[in-house]
């Protein structure tokens, strides 16, 4: 009989280029999942619900171990004490508020929607909830999770794949080219912009020149992030 698939989850937020890490992640042969399922962990029932809804349009690889899921959101809970839990491989990760903000902006502007998030103040809102939530996760397990800047998947990105490979244990390398899946580029799943589809880490990044954002509220932002970040890296079994 197979042996479960050991859960790898990626905390975070939007736009932190974690559909980047989730393709990179979900091309290796050893690992199943590669976008945002939008649930939650709270009872054992979620953890064969994440097969299946997994199972209805990839497959799993023969000889796979893993089984990943990134969480960008609060009300999509993980509790780390259901069977079948004890040994998931956990990364965090936060990208700096200025270019995260305007890309949260420039997102769910182009929705044309009027929703919050197209907003600076509600996009800010959202993240900033988003920081205490990862903080305070991380208060509550220390010692339990790898942290890294978002941003180094892009500057960095050899030293960060080398030692989230050591992290997760894998026989062989992870690489900066990954593979297009059946929700690559899919709202609502993940990263809907055409450089998802280039199958390989782009290093230039969008400035968004054409969005602004009030000072004062950027630098209390900004502060509040250091703090956060701080207390991710103290709280870290290992971080970069």
């Amino acid at each position: 009989m197979p042996q479960p698939y050991q859960r790898i989850f990626l905390l975070s937020h939007m736009r932190a280029y974690t559909s980047l890490l989730g393709h990179v992640l979900g091309s290796h042969p050893a690992i199943n999942g590669y976008y945002e399922m939008q649930m939650g962990y709270a009872s054992e029932q979620a953890l064969t619900q994440q097969e299946q809804l997994y199972a209805r349009q990839d497959s799993f690889k023969p000889g796979s171990r893993y089984l990943f899921d990134k969480l960008l959101h609060n009300k999509h809970a993980l509790n780390l004490q259901l069977p079948g839990l004890e040994n998931a491989i956990l990364i965090l990760a936060l990208r700096q508020p200025e270019q995260t903000l305007k890309s949260i902006v420039n997102l769910f502007a182009q929705k044309n929607t009027g929703h919050p998030y197209s907003y600076p103040e509600g996009a800010t809102q959202y993240y900033l909830e988003r920081l205490e939530s990862l903080a305070a996760f991380s208060q509550r397990h220390p010692q339990r999770y790898f942290y890294f800047d978002a941003e180094l998947i892009r500057s960095d990105t050899e030293s960060v794949l080398k030692k989230l490979g050591k992290w997760l244990q894998l026989d062989s390398p992870l690489t900066p080219h990954y593979q297009r899946f059946s929700k690559t580029g899919v709202a609502g799943a993940g990263d809907t912009s055409t450089a998802i589809g280039s199958g390989a880490i782009i290093k230039q990044e969008n400035q968004y020149h054409g969005i602004q954002l009030e000072a004062g509220l950027l630098q209390q932002t900004t502060q509040r992030y250091r703090e956060c970040r701080a207390q991710l890296i103290r709280n870290a079994l290992e971080a970069m």
